[in-house]
């Protein structure tokens, strides 16, 4: 059986599940069966962002709603392209369903999705990556990849905006949602970078899990940020995606604010916006903008090159701080999607799910 968890575009809380009947393959597709992908509030941002930034458009679905793309490992189940295998298995990105069926147009390790619908979306999204069977090292570490990639190839390209600025003159790099896992991968980066202080802020109850991550020089609650010496002139980067957050942030530091970014929407339900702020207008970070730049800027592979240099000690890291939790089923996919809707879960816990 074949189904699809399709989310109302206008109630993130109203979802439902309906089976699907695949069509036949045309000549060179393939017909991928989804064995299992990550749920983060990365993906809860897709959705918000789904009809703007043209999430929704990556995998059609009835009218009114939307399939939220996830990031995971999936199996070929049936080929009609004479270079692509059944039993091959691919990582990338996929809706939150049992199967996806591509247009599939081979390239350096793997392979990208040519369907006609997916032609004028960000290429990033659209490429999928070989990968072996599951077993040894790498499988050891796939459910990690599944959960830090994504977020950490964000954190990745804001770092090398950020270095690429001189940091915009800033003894201070203030990332909101210190708990959350793309911030921890900036300010791996940063901390590793060295230049700046890095500075997390977050809620009471992350404190100590922000604390004995190692990556922070300083771990601020919101509530006392107005009052705690940080040296200034400062960075911001949002991950929170909240107006209050956003509002302290730059009426504290004023013009002492060098740079304002604007990346996640964990707090997808408040009012965001950079309207009669002091300091600077904030600016909104999409990573494919960056990835399309530095692939025109580098040599060929260099991108690939300088981003696996710093994935590789990051992912392998992660176990120390990150625990996998795994379900399967319908049941099991709407709880956790309904849980990620409503605030995510705990900060070292990373849901890995299984249609």
């Amino acid at each position: 059986m074949a189904w699809d968890f399709l989310v109302a575009k206008s109630d993130l809380r109203n979802t439902e599940l309906r089976e699907v009947e695949p069509a036949p393959l045309q000549d060179g597709q393939v017909r991928l069966a989804i064995e299992s992908f990550a749920l983060t509030a990365n993906n809860v941002t897709y959705a918000v962002f789904g009809e703007a930034m043209r999430y929704w458009d990556f995998f059609p679905a009835p009218e009114g709603f939307g399939r939220v793309p996830v990031w995971g490992h999936a199996r070929v189940e049936a080929s009609a392209h004479p270079d692509i295998a059944v039993g091959q298995r691919f990582y990338g990105y996929w809706p939150m369903s049992t199967h996806l069926t591509v247009q599939a147009k081979l390239g350096r390790g793997g392979f990208a999705d040519a369907s006609p619908h997916r032609a004028h979306l960000a290429a990033v999204y659209n490429q999928y990556q070989a990968v072996g069977a599951g077993e040894g090292d790498e499988g050891r570490l796939e459910a990690h990849k599944a959960l830090l990639q994504p977020l950490f190839i964000t954190s990745f390209l804001i770092e090398d905006f950020l270095d690429e600025s001189a940091l915009f003159g800033a003894r201070s790099v203030i990332l909101s949602s210190a708990s959350a896992k793309t911030a921890i991968g900036l300010a791996h980066l940063l901390k590793h970078r060295g230049g700046a202080k890095v500075v997390g802020l977050t809620s009471p109850r992350n404190v100590a899990f922000a604390e004995g991550l190692g990556v922070y020089d300083q771990v601020v609650t919101y509530a006392d940020l107005p009052a705690v010496p940080i040296e200034r002139p400062a960075v911001f980067v949002d991950f929170a995606g909240d107006a209050a957050v956003l509002r302290s942030v730059h009426e504290t530091f004023g013009q002492d604010l060098a740079f304002s970014l604007l990346v996640g929407g964990t707090h997808w339900e408040t009012e965001r916006g950079g309207a009669s702020l002091p300091g600077p207008k904030p600016v909104f970070f999409f990573a494919p903008d960056r990835i399309a730049k530095r692939r025109q800027d580098w040599a060929p592979g260099e991108f690939e090159s300088r981003y696996g240099a710093a994935w590789a000690p990051f992912v392998a890291d992660a176990p120390r701080w990150l625990t996998v939790e795994r379900a399967q089923g319908q049941a099991a996919m709407q709880a956790a999607f309904l849980a990620q809707v409503d605030g995510g879960t705990a900060p070292n816990i990373g849901v890995v799910l299984a249609p």
